[in-house]
């Protein structure tokens, strides 16, 4: 199974038109700073405010016929006051004069009833992102021009052509096209000021192989800022469809110990959890098996995770984050040390410590190892599982944050001698989180984009398996 080229141009209808927006930034600027003003007014001693719009085009198909097409648009206002240490937050969708002072009144009466929280407030001024943040073209808006008959044809191709990829491809659950874009305006009163627009579409399909008690389902897509870098709807119809053909004639394994090897997609899931460990959130409230892993060893010292916000065109990149606080590029581990956390203002301000830019999330990050070669693919990284399981999906939550505990539904395919055997469903792999960061023997260069998340296939040395 290749995976599509994602260069490929999706379409030749995608270009870069007019914004589509229904508010200019001029008049999100006048929202806001009315909003502001009224707060002031009120005897606020703080307040923030930010006004966004969206709008966008969904369409899915299924077997060749339309089945729905959707079109959105809405915008808010968001206001938070502060009354010392006291805060209230409201928000509204209707931009007139008296429902913006209605809503900052309702935010004022908010806080003015809320108990005192001795760390809530705005950021702190020296940590606000400067004017010049704004001037950073990070490339984040390629709105797309695409008519609902012009999507519904993308959809069905890449639906055809996974019907077409095989007679044993029966059935499918649909493919649908998305075309969405987004702009907003923040301000708040310790002097910050920004907004930017932003847009993400995507393709997908989702075939079913087989017939009878052994039908398999998979899916693929690809989702970008700029349509013209989506994959090809054939090349990712045809490769959703060898992903279900290699489902096929699955069984159950005998329970055992054994390494496993996670694809690209789902590795980028670890990767989550890894962070989630680490955010403020999680840590204030104790409920993190990574609790004062500051400066500890938490990974091998082959692995090193990079944080780069100012990636062009990365579906992580931001000048700013979600307070207004400058951000910047960083190691979060180094040769496995944890090197910093993920906090916004007031988990940093819980735990003690400064804000590190991550109010909304993390920014481009990046899981690689130092031990990781150029021709590391998915072949490379199944000859170094040798034998074991390779999991290509896994299902239900299944972590326990606060002990690390890890358990999850999977399906995949049994490896021998660095060669696929045979697939395998209904098993059940267990470990635990602080034993399997450790236990990652070599990362993929076959890397995988996934959100903010950038990351190779993941081999871990050795994990429970539940099976027959």
């Amino acid at each position: 199974m290749k995976k599509p080229n994602t260069t490929q141009s999706a379409t030749a209808v995608a270009r870069r038109p007019d914004s589509g927006f229904a508010y200019s930034r001029a008049s999100f600027e006048e929202l806001v700073d009315s909003a502001l003003a009224h707060a002031k007014k009120l005897g606020a001693s703080d307040a923030g405010a930010e006004a966004s719009e969206g709008c966008g085009l969904s369409v899915s198909v299924r077997k060749g016929e339309l089945e729905n097409v959707e079109r959105n648009r809405d915008k808010s206002l968001g206001v938070t006051v502060y009354m010392g240490h006291r805060r209230g937050n409201a928000s509204t969708s209707d931009f007139s004069t008296a429902a913006i002072e209605q809503t900052v009144r309702a935010a004022y009466d908010i806080a003015r009833f809320t108990a005192q929280d001795p760390v809530a407030g705005l950021p702190d001024i020296e940590d606000i992102a400067p004017p010049s943040a704004q001037r950073t073209d990070l490339d984040l808006f390629h709105p797309w021009t695409i008519s609902s008959e012009q999507a519904a044809q993308l959809a069905m191709r890449c639906e055809a052509a996974a019907l077409q990829t095989s007679a044993r491809i029966s059935n499918s659950e649909g493919a649908s096209v998305s075309a969405q874009q987004s702009h907003f305006f923040s301000a708040h009163t310790h002097g910050f000021r920004g907004g930017y627009a932003s847009s993400r579409h995507s393709l997908s399909v989702s075939p079913i192989a087989g017939k009878g008690a052994d039908m398999q389902r998979d899916a693929w897509y690809s989702s970008m800022r700029n349509a013209v870098e989506l994959a090809s709807p054939e090349a990712v119809g045809r490769y959703a469809a060898e992903r279900a053909l290699s489902r096929l004639n699955a069984r159950k394994i005998a329970t055992t110990e054994c390494p496993v090897l996670f694809e690209s997609p789902l590795a980028a899931g670890l990767l989550g959890s890894f962070v989630q460990a680490i955010s403020g959130g999680a840590l204030y409230r104790k409920s993190s098996f990574l609790l004062d892993s500051l400066g500890k060893q938490v990974l091998p010292k082959h692995v090193d995770i990079t944080e780069d916000p100012f990636i062009k065109g990365g579906k992580g990149s931001s000048p700013f984050d979600d307070e207004g606080v400058r951000v910047q590029a960083r190691q979060v581990v180094e040769a496995g040390r944890v090197q910093g956390y993920f906090l916004g203002s007031y988990s940093a301000r819980k735990l003690g410590m400064k804000t590190t830019g991550n109010a909304g999330g993390s920014h481009n990050l990046i899981l690689s190892s130092r031990l990781t070669r150029a021709g590391d693919d998915l072949d490379a990284m199944l000859e170094k599982l040798g034998t074991g399981l390779f999991v290509t999906e896994l299902m239900g939550s299944g972590v326990n944050y606060v002990t690390g505990d890890y358990s999850r539904g999977a399906s995949g395919f049994w490896v021998e001698k660095g060669r696929i055997a045979f697939p395998v469903e209904e098993i059940t792999i267990a470990g635990n989180m602080k034993t399997m960061l450790k236990g990652i023997l070599a990362i993929g260069a076959d890397t995988y984009n996934y959100g903010a998340k950038t990351v190779g296939s993941i081999l871990i040395n050795r994990m429970k398996v539940a099976g027959s």
